[in-house]
């Protein structure tokens, strides 16, 4: 029954604050972008505070927190976020979702020093990644990945990569006028032209009036591991991605 609870007590907020699934999903897209560079995956980087199980220095009620998350606090090193109160109060659900998260089905155990040759071997994650001064840059850097996402964000993004696609990690599409197709990452677009980073690292540009299309690909081009990796395996990778913390 003691199982229970924590969950219990999450619904019991979320219906007092008529949060929703979608609420908690959008404040973590959020909160990962603006607050975990700071607070951390799991909100318990600063001395003192520990968001994801409401230990909070200066805040006690939803609103309370929200209001920080808008006008930071004078003084310190927690600055105002350019949210609007409904956005904040997601932010809030986020992290009073923390509290009642089940890790139960992560993989654990994994040793960094074998994920980081699966990384680089097996894997062929360099092929699109870049850790410090090795990889690639088409896809996102994961220096910092273990200070930014939770060890079940990472395990998901291994085993469903199409399930949560960050804004700034979507490949971009063109296709010109001339029957070519070019996938990449996205590195301007104005008026007139787009400039991408292809496939194989290039530098691409091209004039707005001699594409047929262009737009942003709705899936990840990450492959699941969910039938190449081992259990093991997968928790070495996790284990070397969740050390990762940009040093």
């Amino acid at each position: 029954m003691r199982f229970l609870l924590p969950l219990l007590f999450a619904g019991a907020l979320f219906a007092q604050h008529g949060y929703t699934p979608s609420d908690v999903e959008n404040g973590g897209r959020l909160y990962r972008a603006n607050c975990a560079s700071c607070h951390g995956p799991n909100g318990d980087s600063q001395p003192g505070v520990d968001l994801g199980h409401g230990k909070f220095k200066r805040a006690n009620s939803d609103e309370e927190i929200a209001s920080i998350v808008t006008k930071g606090i004078p003084g310190t090193a927690m600055p105002p976020g350019a949210f609007s109160e409904s956005a904040a109060l997601t932010i809030v659900a986020y992290l009073r979702s923390l509290a009642s998260a089940t890790n139960v089905a992560t993989v654990a155990g994994g040793d960094p020093a074998r994920g980081r040759a699966l990384f680089e071997g097996k894997g062929q994650c360099q092929n699109c990644h870049r850790v410090r001064a090795s990889g690639s840059r088409v896809g996102p850097d994961l220096t910092d990945i273990g200070m930014l996402r939770r060890t079940a964000d990472l395990q998901r993004s291994l085993l469903e990569p199409d399930a949560e696609v960050l804004g700034q990690n979507r490949y971009y599409r063109v296709v010109t006028k001339a029957g070519a197709t070019v996938t990449g990452r996205l590195l301007n677009e104005d008026t007139f032209s787009v400039q991408m980073l292809d496939s194989k690292e290039n530098l691409a540009s091209f004039k707005l009036a001699d594409l047929k299309e262009h737009n942003f690909l709705p899936k990840s081009p990450m492959p699941s591991y969910k039938d190449t990796l081992t259990a093991q395996e997968l928790a070495d990778v996790i284990g070397y991605l969740t050390s990762l913390k940009g040093l």
